[in-house]
């Protein structure tokens, strides 16, 4: 059999392998990406079908959409909100942490100062695949989705820029600090502004466009491009393509036709599945038993050194944002510190020291392989234990019909909305526009009396939806006190005193609300809960609504 079948009858192989797995976790507990590792470490006792884990293949390949997908639906209002959280974690945090890493390596005799400088930058970048995945099953804030996810943007990014600068220590022997500073600068800002301008050109390319086929297309092609252009000029491909997606993200789908929406979003939600199914199995199918049992105190030393950097990282930090309110409550730092997970982008780093002149790199490589397999497999898999401990795992049954109702009454407005644009454009005709309206407006009619009847029925659930409607408000009067400051109506003294009783009234809501509650027990999934809705009898097909049709999206849970 030539190379190229071969070639092809491994991808279909892989792809195979996905799909049981993905279905397969449907009845165990366990993360999606941590089965995967497990299947990808079973099929190493065959020899026929393999591919190898490279660097190109991770940075080149896999990583540009995986964080295109995730920037593109990262709300930069979330981002703003909790911007001084992930700036401080993603650049102060991956570089403490690296530093950190590196100085227990040094003392504990594992690897010389350079190297251990090296190790630390290229295991402090986390991946929040498996971490975010429970939170939507669980119910996890949306504010700490956020968080961790912008985070992990931004310090993929950073980690690259401190791999580079220690990887020139290394091989040159020495670097003068004003030079890494400089090249910290230079490489991270370059990438950020390749980013901008790209995703701000593509945005309004497609503003003048309204055919999905090639909306979709020229999304992918600026998911690789940002990234091949920054790395052609020697900047961040990373951060550019993060500062793409965001770009893009927010400006683009205002303007774009409902259905080319929904096949966007789809087929990102697609793209990013697949390259992180194809990492994670390549992960178990690369992992080399034999290296990583001669290195295990090392690889132990190594597991000691991440958690410790990341805990002081974390706390330490948030420790110091305190005073400028905006550090994350204390339980969300017990999720930073337990879900900063290692994944792709450190074994990306830790590969392409292979047969780069680098002393020891199968070391390095084979500490990285067990650090990540401990986050993945360790620290993954009691992650939702530690949400459920901490308390963040809100999403009762009660809680997801509720919701469920409220989609179905955003969904009928918003296809009205959108129909009555039709009708005044001339595009409807009189006749049908009259009776799906009058249909929409009866299932509207039944969708409130069914929301009335909830909330008459559960006083709680009200209370605490008429909680969430004040912290809204509260962080509406925030953003307005912060533009008028930018605008130059109000002085900055005035502006932050009233930020700052604006603040305590959102600390005392935070303490006031238990969230509603019920007697039945809580789900494990949504998946579970899921079920009963399945039975009931299904609404019709509502049109698909976009961004600029839809009534602003009901506040949700944060913390300001």
């Amino acid at each position: 059999m030539d190379s190229l079948m071969l070639t092809e009858m491994t991808i279909v192989v892989i792809l195979l392998v996905v799909s049981l797995v993905a279905t397969l976790v449907r009845y165990i507990r366990i993360p999606y990406t941590v089965a995967l590792v497990l299947a990808g470490f079973a099929l190493t006792v065959q020899r026929e079908w393999h591919l190898t884990l490279t660097h190109e293949l991770v940075l080149a390949l896999f990583l540009p959409p995986l964080v295109f997908e995730a920037a593109f639906h990262l709300q930069v209002r979330d981002l703003m909100e909790n911007a001084a959280a992930i700036l401080t974690l993603a650049v102060v945090g991956v570089t403490l942490s690296a530093v950190i890493v590196g100085t227990i390596l040094v003392g504990a005799n594992v690897l010389s100062l350079p190297l251990a400088i090296l190790f630390g930058a290229l295991i402090s970048a986390t991946d929040p695949v498996s971490v975010t995945a429970t939170f939507k099953a669980l119910g996890a804030p949306r504010s700490l989705s956020a968080l961790l996810e912008g985070e992990s943007l931004f310090n993929d990014g950073t980690a690259i820029v401190l791999f580079q600068i220690a990887t020139f220590l290394v091989l040159e022997g020495a670097l003068r600090p004003l030079d890494g500073v400089w090249a910290f600068v230079r490489i991270a800002g370059g990438g950020i502004l390749v980013g901008l301008l790209l995703g701000y050109i593509v945005a309004n390319i497609i503003r003048h466009i309204d055919d999905y086929l090639i909306e979709t297309t020229l999304t992918t092609v600026l998911a690789y491009g940002a990234y091949l252009a920054a790395e052609h000029f020697h900047v961040s491909g990373v951060l550019a393509v993060v500062m793409a997606g965001l770009v893009n993200g927010n400006i683009g789908p205002r303007t774009m036709s409902p259905t080319s929406r929904i096949v966007i979003f789809n087929f990102w939600e697609y793209v990013a599945f697949l390259a992180n199914s194809f990492v994670f199995l390549l992960i178990g199918m690369n992992v080399h038993i034999e290296e990583m049992l001669a290195n295990l105190n090392a690889i132990i030393i190594a597991i000691f050194a991440v958690l410790t950097a990341r805990a002081i990282a974390v706390y330490g930090l948030s420790l110091l944002l305190r005073p400028l309110r905006r550090s994350p409550p204390a339980a969300y730092q017990h999720i930073l510190f337990w879900g900063g997970l290692r994944g792709a982008v450190s074994l990306a780093l830790a590969l392409s020291l292979v047969e780069s002149g680098i002393p020891h790199e199968r070391q390095l490589l084979a500490m990285t392989f067990g650090v990540v397999l401990f986050t993945l497999l360790v620290q993954g898999t009691t992650i939702p234990l530690i949400l459920r401990g901490v308390g963040l795992t809100r999403r009762s049954t009660l809680s997801l019909r509720y919701e469920r109702l409220q989609g179905q009454l955003l969904a009928l407005r918003a296809a009205r909305q959108h129909l009555e644009k039709m009708h005044r454009e001339g595009i409807l005709i009189p006749q049908a526009w009259n009776t799906v309206v009058a249909e929409l407006n009866e299932r509207e009619e039944d969708v409130v009396r069914e929301i009335d009847e909830l909330l008459e029925k559960h006083p709680e659930l009200r209370e605490h939806i008429v909680h969430l409607a004040r912290v809204e408000a509260l962080r509406a009067q925030r953003a307005a006190l912060l533009t008028f400051l930018q605008e130059g109506l109000l002085s900055e003294d005035v502006v932050h005193a009233l930020i700052a009783e604006i603040d305590a009234q959102l600390d005392m809501l935070t303490l006031l609300d238990s969230g509603p509650s019920e007697s039945e027990p809580e789900p494990e999934t949504a998946e579970e809960v899921a079920e009963p809705i399945r039975e009931e009898e299904k609404p019709a097909p509502e049109p698909p609504s976009g961004p600029e049709d839809s009534p602003e999206e009901p506040p949700q849970e944060d913390y300001p």
